[in-house]
């Protein structure tokens, strides 16, 4: 009996042998092709990865070397000839064009192209919200108190990127409008609260003193 249970067991292990080898020679196509699938994915995520880089570092060596040009003038030919890799770069590149515009005493082009990418919905918010802010703490900005207001409580909703730099313009509104006890409440509360940076806190810090005030703690 036991010669005749080895027997059938080598049979059965060489139908299940000769099963998968014919599965293998029916199916194998498949496993070659998802390890090549895979691995051409992989190699091409790779491409992308260092095709990405590439295009990162000559942006960012293209705005180099355009800010060092000589005047602003020619700063802002130099950053209008480059083509920005996405649309992150692109917000970037226009808010220096603005910059250099406003220098050059070019406000109104300044203001309107940080109004466009303020508006453009394809550009990453933070962005927008930066280029909205640059908008409304702009010197010699011609919008109304009204408009600059409603604006920067836009930006001060919590949980937004820049709430505390939109509050301190606020608190800087109110004392515009001599509402200084509303400008050192909010100073106070900008002071106090953990999300802001050493600088922020100093900054409100010294004017509540200059407005009279006394910082909590202080």
């Amino acid at each position: 009996m036991s010669n005749n249970d080895s027997f059938i067991d080598e049979v059965t292990e060489e139908v299940r042998r000769d099963r998968l080898y014919g599965l293998m020679r029916r199916y194998g196509w498949i496993a070659i092709l998802l390890v090549v699938v895979l691995v051409g994915g992989a190699a091409f995520r790779e491409y992308q990865k260092a095709s990405a880089e590439r295009a990162a570092q000559a942006f960012g060596d293209a705005i180099l070397a355009a800010l060092e040009t000589g005047e602003s003038e020619d700063r802002i030919a130099a950053l209008g000839a480059i083509e920005a890799p996405n649309e992150g770069g692109r917000a970037i590149l226009q808010m220096l064009l603005a910059s250099e515009e406003a220098s050059a005493g070019q406000d109104a082009a300044a203001a309107d192209r940080l109004q466009q990418v303020a508006t453009t919905e394809e550009i990453p918010q933070i962005y927008r919200q930066i280029a909205s802010y640059k908008a409304l703490s702009r010197d010699g900005s011609d919008l109304g108190l009204d408009e600059r207001r409603a604006g920067f409580e836009a930006l001060a909703v919590p949980g937004q990127p820049l709430r505390l730099l939109a509050e301190e313009q606020l608190a800087l509104i109110e004392i515009e409008t001599g509402g200084a006890d509303a400008a050192i409440a909010r100073l106070q509360r900008i002071a106090e609260d953990s999300e802001a940076t050493a600088g922020l806190r100093n900054r409100a810090t010294q004017l509540i003193v200059a407005l009279g005030g006394t910082p909590d703690g202080g």
